[in-house]
């Protein structure tokens, strides 16, 4: 059996957002939710939101994880929970009609730049040695590999806005433009 940091980040996904009990080298156990596994270190997030109180962040450094179970599987509900306590609240409005176009813009975007990109759910996969989550941001890749982490992030950083990144959108752009000026004379 694999050791947990020698996982994929794949596999360290299917965890994200799960109640779980991390078990250490020491045979201590930590419950909570992740909230991610660092894809460099294997490092687990746990958090754990009680009613009325602030939520508690715990990390347990992947060279010690010995086992994580599954205890009780995440709901759209507890990753809503989840992403308020970390995530900005413009982050959070964003629809799934506007997810769902930003994953296609970035999925076109990384094809344009020759990129090996799948889509697996809502996830992007790229050369199975990244992934993206929604809001497909720089900050959602995660992968074991810095130098594929760095190079696809400052991809996606370079993302052309929608206007850019429409077919045909200059020649648009031109004939009103020209439409405008015959107007006024």
């Amino acid at each position: 059996m694999l050791q947990w940091i020698h996982r994929s980040p794949q596999h360290w996904h299917g965890f994200i957002n799960h109640e779980v009990c991390v078990t250490n080298r020491d045979q201590q156990r930590f419950e909570g939710r992740v909230f991610t596994v660092d894809p460099v270190s294997a490092s687990v997030v746990l958090v754990s939101v009680q009613e009325n109180e602030c939520p508690s962040v715990r990390v347990i450094l992947g060279h010690a994880v010995t086992d994580v179970q599954i205890l009780r599987r995440g709901t759209e509900e507890t990753e809503r929970q989840m992403k308020s306590v970390f995530l900005p609240d413009r982050a959070q409005d964003l629809s799934a009609e506007e997810l769902k176009s930003r994953r296609e813009s970035v999925r076109l975007w990384l094809e344009k730049n020759r990129v090996p990109v799948t889509e697996d759910g809502e996830l992007l996969c790229v050369a199975n040695a990244l992934t993206i989550s929604a809001p497909y941001r720089p900050g959602d890749c995660s992968s074991a590999s810095e130098i594929i982490l760095s190079r696809i992030q400052s991809l996606v950083e370079k993302l052309p806005s929608p206007e850019e990144n429409i077919p045909g959108h200059q020649a648009q752009l031109s004939r009103s433009n020209i439409t405008s000026v015959l107007q006024t004379q």
